[in-house]
């Protein structure tokens, strides 16, 4: 919360300029990399497992001196160098060091010990917006313009820092407590100087041109953001198909095969129809205005995006939480005790952590 209200986003500043001076303090963080501390856990209680992934879980934490609550992520060093994560885990610890932006989680403070690698970041509480979602069945056209304005901005801070985010769907986007967006997980983030070519997201989110392994840049990430608005406005992606046949899906993406619901009114379909173009050179956000065709498109012509920027517009859903510790919006998971090794494993591959 400290950041936030140090800093105020002026409307009678250029925005551009604005989006310069955050990327030169992105560098120069990222550029200026502290190595993780031996760990000390002892100076935090371990509460709960907030979620679970293919390298690690993330678990709820609270620093005994000043009872904040923290989420914690748990990588193991032994699964990072067995499925060959080393280098995607490295950047993604300098990343979440380098950022700073109101939507957007960042780390607070980075542990390693024999077995483990511990990533510290703020407790976002009011949970996933994939559970909000499917409770929701869909969102009404104003709460998805209501986030979805908040992920373009996001996007558009980091592309101006030469990221490319890869991996947008609603399990990576939390809400906080006031209602807020804040991106998370940025395992697939890397920052790039022109192309790519790795395959990695997640199947319904692919762009057409990184399933023909064409190499890719930013654009990927406005391609993802079209599905992202669709299904929150939808309930389901525009490619979904009931098939287990990952070619299905596949094929349906790089034609570009989808199909308005009758429900989305006439400015959705237009934005979604200019995001969700396999011409590139057609595709919003990827032509010469940036994120600047998005943010002018007439669905988003209601949203104040400096009084949002600011975090002062109400938000239309506003998560019910007895306290910054309420973790109930969160899945339960079994508690697994972490099994810490007498010697240190890996030392060699972590040694710059």
């Amino acid at each position: 919360m400290k950041q936030e209200s140090s800093h105020k986003f002026s409307a009678g500043s250029d925005y551009h300029q604005t989006l310069s001076r955050l990327k030169t303090e992105f560098e120069k963080r990222y550029n200026d990399q502290k190595q993780a501390s031996i760990a000390s856990l002892t100076e935090y209680e371990i509460l709960r497992t907030l979620g679970s992934g293919a390298f690690g879980t993330v678990k709820l934490i609270k620093r005994k001196a000043s009872g904040e609550y923290f989420a914690m992520k748990i990588l193991s060093k032994e699964r990072i160098v067995y499925q060959k994560q080393l280098q995607h885990t490295t950047n993604e610890k300098r990343i979440l060091q380098s950022i700073r932006f109101p939507f957007v989680v960042n780390l607070e403070i980075c542990y390693k010990d024999n077995s483990y690698l511990y990533l510290v970041m703020p407790f976002v509480n009011g949970g996933e917006m994939f559970t909000l979602l499917r409770h929701s069945r869909r969102f009404s056209e104003a709460q998805a313009a209501f986030y979805g304005a908040q992920v373009a901005l996001a996007l558009e801070y980091l592309h101006g820092c030469n990221l490319i985010y890869r991996d947008l769907k609603p399990e990576n986007l939390l809400v906080d407590y006031r209602g807020y967006v804040k991106m998370t997980d940025f395992g697939f983030c890397k920052l790039i100087k022109d192309r790519t070519w790795t395959l990695c997201g997640t199947p319904e989110y692919l762009a057409p041109e990184i399933i023909q392994a064409k190499g890719y840049g930013k654009s990927v990430d406005w391609w993802s953001y079209g599905v992202l608005l669709y299904e929150m406005a939808a309930g389901y992606s525009p490619f979904y198909v009931n098939s287990s046949d990952q070619m299905v899906l596949f094929e349906r993406i790089c034609k570009g095969k989808y199909k308005f619901p009758k429900s989305f009114s006439t400015d959705l379909c237009s934005l979604v129809h200019h995001l969700l173009q396999t011409d590139l050179s057609r595709r919003y956000g990827n032509l010469r205005n940036g994120c600047d065709d998005i943010k002018q498109h007439a669905w988003f012509k209601t949203i104040n995006w400096y009084g949002l920027l600011n975090r002062e517009l109400p938000a239309p859903y506003v998560p019910k939480l007895q306290g910054p510790g309420d973790a109930s919006l969160f899945d339960v998971y079994d508690e697994q005790k972490l099994k810490i090794a007498s010697k240190c494993l890996y030392a060699k591959e972590f040694a710059d952590f």
